[in-house]
């Protein structure tokens, strides 16, 4: 179920001593080939940590031979010593491994701002590299989670079983991307090349990861890297190739906002009838940063003001009084204005569905967040996250 669930990968999980807490914290996965084609993207935050910029190189190559994974630091806004200790991390994974650093990529996770120990961080690259197994997929998921309460993984096969994407995920907080959601590692054993996983990865992400918008805050070392390895020996259709691309990272980014900070509550967003899928995108994401809706849901109140206050600080095309609103299937609001009883809207349970129907178009987008709870003030206030 993770990213050794496809042929041609290995991984390994240990503690390298990275985090005060022991834990595990720093992955390493490996592709054996044949093919070591890969694509990534990446935060489109303009602060970006050094093993984005990092990795941003590599990924010009379209190859990756292996990706070494850090928690318990985001080796972000740690200038050059920072992008020195990534090169530093390639290197040792090179040595180590017998690959070019040019081929290796490297993503970190934890807090910004603070220099990686280096004297634990390169003995691990060594250790976790004695451990690389066929079955590591899980060690490595649960090494690179940082606040995560579970590991996340997810696998996706092509028609008979031919080929299979698997994939690993760690977020639960500065989880509203542009391209992608905090680190993801995809892997799979179909023959493809490089440019075609590179526009399966980004048609996607475009669907999923950036449609996950849980706190309004986007991180500075956002990686999603898809490696495919070619040991099924088959050479996929791309509509089934990217189906199965789409699903595993659908499944994964649900996964990311169940797991969200403090939350109580997920909440799907479901715009519709807009008059371009940007419209529905722009309105959804408003609605999904609305503190107050947000606050309204973990009470279970159905305040649908709230959802067209939201919509109406948006660009998108659409007339007030044409705005309908439903909470869970009841249309609480019509026309801009009063509708079904809004005591009908049941709440009790963890999903939350808000539909906005704005009447303009046949275009759609459905984007996910979730409450905002005392638990999320707390996880993000008490100490350093």
């Amino acid at each position: 179920m993770s990213v050794t669930a496809a042929k041609g990968f290995t991984a390994a999980g240990i503690a390298a001593g990275i985090k005060a807490s022991g834990k595990a914290d720093l992955a390493l996965v490996v592709n054996t080939g044949p093919r070591r084609a890969a694509a990534g993207v990446f935060t489109s935050n303009r602060v970006k940590a050094a093993p984005v910029l990092w990795s941003e190189q590599v990924l010009k190559g379209g190859a990756v031979t292996a990706v070494v994974l850090n928690s318990g630091g985001a080796n972000a806004c740690t200038g050059p010593q920072g992008f020195q200790d990534t090169h530093a991390t390639a290197e040792k994974a090179a040595e180590v491994l017998g690959h070019s650093a040019g081929e290796i990529a490297v993503a970190s996770t934890g807090l910004i701002g603070v220099l990686l120990p280096m004297d634990k961080l390169l003995p691990g690259v060594a250790a976790a590299a004695a451990e690389l197994s066929e079955h590591g997929g899980e060690k490595a998921a649960l090494a690179i989670k940082t606040t995560d309460t579970v590991h996340k993984t997810a696998v996706a096969t092509g028609p008979g079983g031919a080929w299979a994407v698997g994939g690993m995920a760690k977020g639960a907080g500065m989880l509203a991307p542009g391209l992608a959601t905090m680190l993801v590692v995809l892997t799979t054993d179909a023959d493809v090349d490089a440019g075609t996983l590179d526009k399966a990865l980004r048609d996607a992400t475009r669907q999923t990861f950036d449609r996950v918008d849980s706190d309004g805050c986007m991180s500075t070392n956002d990686t999603v890297l898809l490696l495919a390895s070619g040991a099924s020996g088959t050479t996929p259709e791309y509509g089934d190739f990217a189906d199965a691309v789409r699903a595993v990272c659908a499944d994964l980014a649900r996964q990311l906002i169940g797991d969200a900070e403090g939350a109580a509550k997920d909440i799907k967003i479901e715009v519709v009838n807009a008059a371009t899928e940007e419209d529905a995108v722009e309105v959804g994401r408003s609605i999904a940063r609305n503190n107050l809706l947000k606050c309204a849901i973990h009470g279970e109140d159905p305040n649908w003001g709230r959802v067209l206050s939201a919509i109406g600080t948006t660009g998108a095309a659409f007339e007030p009084d044409r705005l309908n609103v439903a909470i869970n299937g009841v249309w609480v609001c019509r026309n801009g204005s009063v509708g079904e009883d809004r005591d009908l809207v049941d709440m009790r349970f963890r999903e939350v569905v808000v539909t906005a129907d704005l009447a303009a178009g046949d275009r759609s987008a459905v984007i996910w967040t979730n409450d905002l709870t005392a638990d999320y003030v707390h996880e993000n206030s008490a100490y350093s996250s």
